[in-house]
């Protein structure tokens, strides 16, 4: 993919060589080092407060290493979608650039640390069941780290062509690429490696979000014309000249909508990745929720014993009793080869049982003791995919109460294994907030100059932010994460359709090319990477 080619003289280009000064340079140098200081720190705090010593260097050098890497993918998510958000104001004249990208960046910020981590989670779930469970292990290391370098790099390289690519799309590619990777060098099929059913609901998302940009931005502008009758909203901005103050207010509300947004959806995908390692290196500390109030045993107790029954009364007449150890052998099974058989349902209340045993033992979570930690919380996430899986099943037929159960059960248990701390929030804020204000320019020229054969006018950018701010926080709102750039930039072009403005095709193609690309690259990339760091590991 070559660097796409602007027009000369197609657009009054505002000021985009203004930096942050000197004194904005040192204040990110000592924000970066502060944001690691304090990660390191909080680590060894939730370790020490576990009870965990730190008494081997390897282990937390390696975690260390890899939530550098991981705080390094949202570093580079910031920079590279910052154009989503920041240049429909700096070419509508709105705010200056260096002023914009700050605002952004702060916005991001707020974004990641108001979120609510159902995207995190969601993403998590794409894993195989085995790298999750062995998340500590050399392949849950390998897993971490493939996929990681192969959205960063796919994220540099789009980025250096200046062509707006989806980080959504290169993170769950990666993935998937793992999990194909995976499943074959077990010696399975590579479909075997994949959640489909989750990675399509996310495919689809991501697949229609651009067009859901592009019909939503054409439509709003065109009715902005036939309700708002201002000729200067749909005509090229005068250099240097600010819009009218309500058209200017409205710009700035949705470059800060957008900037929100953004945070808080991609925002929650390094902060599940940074959850996986955290389970992984200081399980005692981070595998299960310390947190939970007191009245979490006795509610835990009751739902427990419900969904044991409910699926006691699914098992075959002739089943034999499952010890706990061939119980989770078949849940694993079940949720590794997405195929039922009829000990599973057994299976499953014997484990349920079994985990409430566990807890009820020990009286909260935070009393359990360090060395069955992980166990409990692997068992615990068995559960959690079996109950969601077996709702599913359209041969056991579960009563309407019954699934209701099933799915108050896994809630618990979300609650037990499903959290986030403060600090990973602030930590993972911190470096998609920095990021968005550096590596800007290269993109924001793409989307404010190269995507339509006019200029950027008022109307068009106040519409394209309004679908994209909607359309993220919806993708939000139901834990799926969508693609910033994608519904951006496809809502520009949109807006050039509607004003009849033209669109240059050989940066629509780059586009293209981009989109298309994406996910078997990162597939690949991840898979070879994951190969390759197995062995190394």
């Amino acid at each position: 993919m070559s660097e796409i080619a602007i027009e000369p003289g197609a657009v009054a280009r505002p000021d985009l060589d203004k930096g942050l000064g000197v004194a904005g340079r040192l204040g990110m140098g000592a924000a970066i080092l502060v944001t690691l200081a304090y990660v390191a720190w909080s680590v060894y705090s939730d370790a020490e407060a576990a009870g965990v010593g730190i008494t081997a260097f390897l282990p937390f050098a390696m975690l260390f290493l890899a939530l550098l890497i991981a705080l390094g993918f949202e570093f580079v998510n910031g920079f590279h979608d910052t154009a989503n958000a920041v240049a429909t104001v700096i070419y509508t004249n709105s705010l200056p650039a260096n002023v914009a990208v700050v605002w952004s960046g702060f916005f991001n910020f707020l974004g990641v640390l108001l979120s609510t981590g159902v995207v995190a989670f969601g993403i998590i779930s794409l894993l195989p069941v085995e790298l999750i469970l062995q998340v500590g292990s050399n392949a849950g290391y390998a897993m971490v780290f493939s996929l990681l370098l192969a959205a960063i790099i796919w994220n540099l390289a789009t980025w250096y062509f200046g062509i707006p690519s989806s980080s959504s799309h290169t993170l769950i590619g990666s993935i998937i690429g793992v999990g194909v990777a995976n499943a074959m060098m077990h010696g399975r099929s590579g479909t075997a490696g994949v959640d489909w059913t989750k990675a399509s609901d996310i495919g689809k998302a991501l697949l229609l979000s651009p067009l859901v940009g592009f019909t939503l931005a054409m439509l709003l502008l065109l009715a902005m014309k036939v309700l708002v009758r201002n000729k200067a909203l749909y005509e090229e901005p005068k250099p240097g000249v600010a819009p009218p103050m309500w058209i200017r207010g409205l710009l700035i509300f949705t470059c800060t909508g957008v900037s929100f947004a953004h945070g808080s959806n991609d925002g929650q995908k390094g902060m599940g990745l940074i959850m996986l390692i955290l389970i992984g290196t200081v399980p005692t500390a981070y595998a299960l929720n310390r947190a939970v109030p007191q009245a979490y045993v006795s509610e835990f107790h009751a739902s427990s014993t419900a969904v044991a029954g409910i699926l006691t009364a699914r098992a075959p007449g002739d089943a034999a009793m499952e010890t706990p150890v061939q119980a989770r052998q078949a849940v694993t099974r079940y949720i590794a080869e997405k195929t039922y058989a009829p000990n599973v349902a057994p299976a499953m209340a014997v484990l349920v049982t079994d985990i409430d045993r566990q807890v009820q033992e020990y009286g909260s979570l935070a009393k359990i003791p360090a060395a069955s930690v992980g166990n409990v919380r692997n068992d615990m996430y068995l559960a959690a995919e079996g109950a969601k899986r077996l709702t599913k099943e359209p041969g056991l037929a579960f009563a309407d109460a019954d699934k209701t159960a099933l799915n108050e059960y896994r809630a618990d248990l979300d609650k037990g294994t499903r959290f986030i701390p403060t600090w990973v929030k602030i930590a993972v804020a911190f470096a998609l907030g920095l990021g968005t204000m550096i590596g800007w320019k290269r993109i924001v020229i793409t989307v404010g100059e190269k995507i339509g054969k006019s200029h950027l006018t008022y109307a068009q950018g106040a519409s394209a932010e309004l679908v994209a701010m909607g359309t993220i926080f919806a993708a939000d709102g139901f834990g799926l994460p969508v693609s910033t750039t994608h519904v951006l930039s496809s809502g520009v072009a949109g807006t050039m359709v509607a004003n009849k403005a033209g669109l240059q095709m050989s940066t629509l193609r780059n586009l293209l090319m981009a989109w298309v690309l994406t996910l078997p690259v990162s597939i690949l990339l991840a898979g070879g990477l994951y190969f390759v760091l197995s062995k190394v590991f």
